[in-house]
């Protein structure tokens, strides 16, 4: 593969080879190469004007790993070595901003072929069930469902964890005038509002074992009973629910209903976290932009976009999102650059993250040596061990003092 500056965005095949090119001034015509060697793939500068980065370092030839991040001129190339792409499609995937919705839309092999099955059974009835961290989108995903879904009614979210205990059944199920102190008229409740819709039952695993039974009757029977009401109201509504707990073992501790969580898990998606899914960074980026931007914001400027591709996301989309609005904000109708991000992006350590330690000179010397040989012998502890004299257990404190990932390196 070759990678180089072009006039516009294109991808030419020639037989085995694959050449990209690029407008971006920064980049020379003959940029860098990707090729195998020894069954790794390695990219080598092809004698560039401003040289080629790999994951932070300048490199003439470096070896590529899954995720590699690399940055020639001002355009920044994540590497995988594998992607769900066919072999008779375009050599040049664009997504538009219509296109790239962060629900349903990837690049990552082992998620997309879970979208597949999801945009599959989403026109369904099967009851759905969403687990994953909090911040990773899963009412972003329970919205696309509804969209596939076809259903005429409206989207109705409910926070299970947000609802006092007290209030739970009355805010669901609805009350009649008269049912309690305060109650002077007749309230419909979230389920009925979501009558020819979708309930999305978000945060499902903290709603009170008080009404989980009165959940699953509503969920068996398909009506629900008011507060202080004599009759049923026949209802029709697809229910996803979403949980950042693990809800096999509140099953397992008697926490939550085993007949509930069988009537919701009908079909049970597992949302990656952000960190899973660094390959859509790009696709997220560009939708949230489109959307917390006005329409003729310049970007990103090389700085500002470095670092939110290596920054590890570890609170997920949330934190993503959370990082643009406060750009957007500081940046108004300016290019986003560097000082407008987080101080967490910024420095690269997330919240709660331990503060660097001040090392000493000789320690200083010590890890610049640790890194160069993990960095030379490509992470493998045993040939750093070798190769400085050292005993490879003396090698693996070193990298534990010093906070070193020895896989970052292969």
């Amino acid at each position: 593969m070759n990678l180089g500056r072009g006039s516009e965005r294109r991808a030419e095949k020639a037989g085995t080879e694959l050449s990209i090119k690029v407008p971006d001034k920064w980049m020379s015509s003959k940029h860098a190469r990707i090729e195998p060697s020894f069954g790794r793939w390695v990219l080598v500068d092809t004698e560039s004007k401003n040289g080629s980065i790999v994951d932070g370092h300048t490199t003439k030839r470096a070896v590529l790993t899954d995720g590699s991040l690399i940055e020639l001129g001002h355009t920044l190339f994540y590497f995988f070595e594998r992607m769900p792409i066919e072999a008779e499609a375009p050599a040049l995937l664009e997504l538009t901003p219509n296109d790239a919705d962060p629900g349903l839309v990837t690049l990552m092999p082992s998620w997309q072929s879970e979208l597949l099955r999801i945009r599959q059974i989403a026109s369904s009835e099967i009851p759905m069930l969403i687990e994953g961290e909090s911040g990773t989108g899963k009412e972003v995903i329970a919205r696309a469902i509804h969209s596939l879904s076809g259903r005429g009614g409206a989207f109705v979210p409910v926070n299970c964890g947000a609802l006092p205990e007290n209030l739970v059944e009355s805010e669901l199920f609805g009350y009649k005038k008269g049912a309690f102190s305060g109650a002077q008229q007749d309230h419909p409740g979230l389920v009925r509002a979501a009558d020819g819709g979708t309930l999305f039952l978000d945060e499902i695993g903290d709603l009170p074992a008080s009404s989980q039974a009165a959940l699953l009757r509503v969920l068996q029977e398909k009506e629900v009973m008011p507060v202080g009401g004599t009759r049923a109201v026949a209802i029709d509504l697809r229910v996803v629910a979403a949980t950042h707990r693990d809800l096999d073992e509140m099953v397992a501790e008697q926490q939550f209903r085993h007949d509930l969580f069988a009537r919701l898990a009908g079909f049970r998606i597992m949302v990656p976290p952000l960190g899973e899914r660094r390959g859509d960074l790009g696709i997220l980026i560009g939708a949230l932009h489109t959307r917390l931007f006005p329409a003729e914001h310049p970007g990103f400027d090389i700085d500002a976009a470095r670092l939110l591709l290596r920054y590890p996301w570890p609170l997920n989309v949330r934190e993503l999102e959370q990082a643009l609005a406060t750009a957007q904000v500081l940046a108004g109708n300016e290019l986003v650059r560097a000082e407008h991000l987080p101080d967490t992006v910024r420095s690269g350590r997330p919240p709660g993250a331990p503060r660097p330690v001040v090392l000493s000179e000789m320690d200083q010397k010590v890890r610049d040596q640790v890194v160069a040989a993990l960095r030379e012998h490509q992470g493998n502890v045993s040939a750093v061990a070798r190769a400085l004299d050292k005993d490879r257990k003396q090698i693996q404190r070193w990298i534990k003092r010093f906070g070193l990932d020895p896989a970052s390196y292969r």
